[in-house]
């Protein structure tokens, strides 16, 4: 077996996907509720600390700034609608 053989599949590759969406969400969705109004770049630093701790080298990118912008603005549904 060649190391570029070696992978998750398919099925552990959605599940790992599924699960970090989940991190995201619900850090974006709490913070919603206790940070709009606050200036984004103050929201996307807590999404980034919340975030650092949960995967292995971590990076945030530009969605990350889309939904800082959100909470500040009032943009996140915070209910289970």
């Amino acid at each position: 077996m060649k190391p570029s053989e070696i992978a998750w599949n398919d099925e552990a590759r959605t599940k790992i996907l599924q699960d970090a969406d989940g991190v995201l969400r619900d850090a974006v969705v709490e913070l919603a509720g206790t940070m709009q109004g606050e200036p984004w770049e103050k929201v996307y630093e807590e999404i980034n600390a919340r975030m650092k701790g949960r995967f292995i080298d971590y990076q945030p990118g530009p969605d990350v700034r889309t939904y800082a912008e959100a909470v500040a603005n009032g943009d996140v549904e915070t209910d289970a609608a």
